[in-house]
């Protein structure tokens, strides 16, 4: 029924070992496939599949490249309904969030087709010398793409079209929660025209020797890895043993500021986006809301009551907003940092409590009053919990809201624009959402400062990261 086999060099194949993981439904534990887990001999398998390929996919033209990329976004628009029920399943995310998933996935196949043709270069004369200064970029070699459980499909594809847009060939390790919507992808990219060896799939269990084994290969020149800071760090040290060009989308502490001004209705729906897309299963989460004293209670009754009315259940049953977490260990962490705010002071207004039976739920939750020292403000919860806290000094906040080793996203709600615009320059992260809960956008550098990672994901910037700039030095 899924596809379950390691994909190299356009065939399906066993792991060389023979063993095969699980991968469960979150909503009831049930065993949805068992899974081929790839070895370090299959790893250099797929790099020696796509150093085959490179030449020939790197001097195509970009426009034929752009069009392979344009039918994949065809073909994945055309399959959405698909898609989004396959990550509901391996995921548990709710319908709804599942389709947003699946959207925004194709999205990135679109971006890139029509950036495939842009990777613009420059001939200039060198001021002193009066030598010709030819640049132009190349593809960098072949890309290693490591993703992660929270977005299946979009994880994937935000780094597939812009590596194949530029001209390099892709092996990426899925995470083994979820990996069966990235294998699914593959015959759909041999139906837009993907030649043999350009993208490898390899699932794995020993995910630690698999891509180390692939870092250590000196045909390979790109490690993209999304996850946590912890494995970023590691993944970087190993990177540079073969000076790899790295691209890392790392951990996040979102706080999101809504100031005296705010429009308080805008305010909670932006709060509910940037809170409860995926669960709270984002780096980009609001991990830490900041409240103004004067609208403090206003804004966290109407939040708490929205927080209320969201059904929790299986994701693939309609009307269900709030599906499971995608495993025993993100719901037992989830709790324990509730129980400990709790237990430091933080005041109840909803949830809390781990529901009886089978699936990994955890309900929408909100703490109020949050004391600066309980866990949850310091690392990222990745479950449907909000943690409010107040404050009445705009610089006190700003200071607040940057006391984290993190930089990835923050979001400010207020009426003023020109007040908003300097509180957005304040804030030391990536990206600002001014006065909206979603920042997320195939034609936007996605990425964050400091222990969020290097690089940038989407926009123009997302194909460079798998370019190297070349100079030519000519006199005529």
């Amino acid at each position: 029924m899924y596809k379950s086999d390691l994909y190299i060099n356009g065939q399906w194949r066993k792991s060389s070992s023979g063993e095969r993981f699980e991968v469960l439904n979150p909503a009831t534990e049930e065993v949805l496939a068992s899974v081929a887990s790839g070895t370090s001999e299959d790893a250099i398998g797929a790099v020696d599949a796509a150093a085959d390929a490179f030449a020939d996919w790197a001097g195509r033209k970009p426009r034929e490249r752009g069009e392979i990329l344009r039918k994949a976004f065809e073909l994945m628009s055309a399959r959405l309904e698909d898609f989004a029920r396959l990550i509901t399943l391996e995921n548990g995310k709710a319908r709804g969030d599942a389709m947003g998933e699946a959207a925004y996935a194709a999205e990135f196949f679109r971006w890139f087709s029509e950036e495939a043709v842009r990777a613009d270069g420059l001939i200039t004369r060198a001021p002193s010398s009066g030598a010709r200064i030819i640049v132009q970029h190349k593809p960098a070699g072949i890309a290693v793409l490591v993703t992660p459980w929270n977005y299946p499909a979009a994880m994937g594809t935000r780094k597939i079209a812009p590596a194949l847009a530029a001209g390099c060939p892709v092996i990426i390790k899925p995470a083994s929660e979820t990996p069966l919507t990235m294998l699914e992808l593959m015959p759909l990219l041999e139906e837009a025209g993907v030649p043999k060896g350009v993208v490898n799939v390899l699932p794995s269990r020993r995910s630690g020797s698999v891509v180390e084994a692939m870092l250590g290969d000196p045909r390979v020149r790109v490690i993209s890895f999304t996850g946590s800071t912890e494995v970023g760090r590691k993944l970087l040290g190993v990177a540079a043993r073969q000076v790899l060009k790295p691209a890392m989308e790392l951990g996040g502490n979102a706080p999101l500021l809504v100031l005296a001004d705010a429009d308080i209705e805008l305010a909670v729906e932006g709060a509910m986006l940037a809170k409860m897309r995926n669960l709270g299963e984002a780096c980009t989460a609001a991990n830490r809301i900041y409240v103004h004293t004067d609208v403090a209670e206003a804004f966290t009754d109407k939040f708490t009551a929205r927080m209320a009315a969201l059904r929790m259940g299986n994701g693939l049953e309609p009307g269900v907003d709030v599906g499971p977490l995608v495993n025993a260990d993100t719901r037992n962490k989830v709790a324990a940092f509730v129980a400990d705010a709790i237990a430091r002071g933080a005041e109840l207004r909803l949830g809390g409590t781990v529901p009886h039976g089978k699936g990994y739920f955890y309900p929408p939750t909100v703490l109020y009053n949050v004391p600066p020292e309980a866990a949850c403000m310091h690392d990222e919860i990745f479950g449907p919990v909000a943690a409010i806290q107040v404050f009445d000094d705009e610089d006190d906040v700003i200071g607040r809201a940057n006391d984290t080793e993190y930089g990835l996203v923050a979001y400010v709600f207020t009426e003023d624009m020109k007040r908003g615009l300097q509180v957005c320059e304040r804030l030391d992260y990536g990206m600002v959402g001014l006065n909206r809960g979603l920042v997320s956008d195939p034609a936007a550098p996605f990425g964050g400062t400091k222990q969020s990672g290097l690089g940038r994901e989407g926009g123009h910037e997302g194909m460079l990261e798998f370019m190297e700039t070349q100079y030519i030095s000519a006199s005529w």
